[in-house]
């Protein structure tokens, strides 16, 4: 009788991409989804970016209310205000964001600059200190980080209307272009039967 522990890590992977190789087109079908919503929040910068705000919003009603209700179920346990605490501030934050949409886009945009300038400088003072294998790769992207989170700093607080959409429409985009290539991948591989 075999088990998964005895297999090498590349039959495994192999015998997972057998179980998926029936459902080829559906995963071709999802990205070509992702890529039509990313071009149509490509399409609505700014709608795309209030939609975003939104969908974050609700995300934090939710997780903030289950984190409360997990707390509120856990009384007697040390870590209770500090779960407490975290779900109440993800409720208030939740609702900021829902009742006030651009303003969260507002502090989205500014936080997403002071990320892309601060772990841009992070990865340069790496790069160019350590000097490890592939460093110019990562030299490269510390100063494309820096040259975004200049260019959405400078033009903040309007790009705020238009950053996070774009970003958004980006990343559909590229995702989608992942599922298909992951279908056409297993479309193509030989067809045997998972053991």
């Amino acid at each position: 009788m075999s088990t998964t522990l005895d297999r090498t890590p590349a039959a495994e992977l192999r015998h997972d991409l057998m179980a998926l190789q029936g459902n080829w087109l559906w995963f071709a079908l999802l990205g070509a989804g992702m890529i039509v919503l990313g071009f149509v929040a490509l399409g609505a910068l700014v709608t795309a970016s209030l939609a975003t705000a939104v969908a974050i919003g609700i995300l934090l009603l939710v997780g903030g209310a289950v984190e409360t209700v997990g707390a509120i179920g856990s009384r007697g346990w040390s870590g209770f205000f500090g779960h407490l605490l975290s779900g109440v501030l993800s409720l208030v934050v939740g609702v900021l964001f829902l009742r006030a949409p651009i303003g969260a886009l507002l502090v989205l945009t500014l936080l997403l600059a002071c990320l892309l300038l601060v772990g841009g400088l992070f990865r340069i003072i790496a790069a160019l200190n350590y000097r490890f294998a592939g460093w110019g790769w990562t030299l490269a992207v510390g100063l494309i980080d820096v040259a975004l989170g200049v260019m959405i700093g400078m033009d903040w607080p309007a790009a705020a209307l238009w950053v996070i959409g774009l970003f958004v429409g980006i990343s559909f985009v590229f995702r989608g272009v992942n599922w298909i290539s992951l279908g056409v991948a297993l479309r193509t591989l030989p067809r045997t039967r998972p053991v």
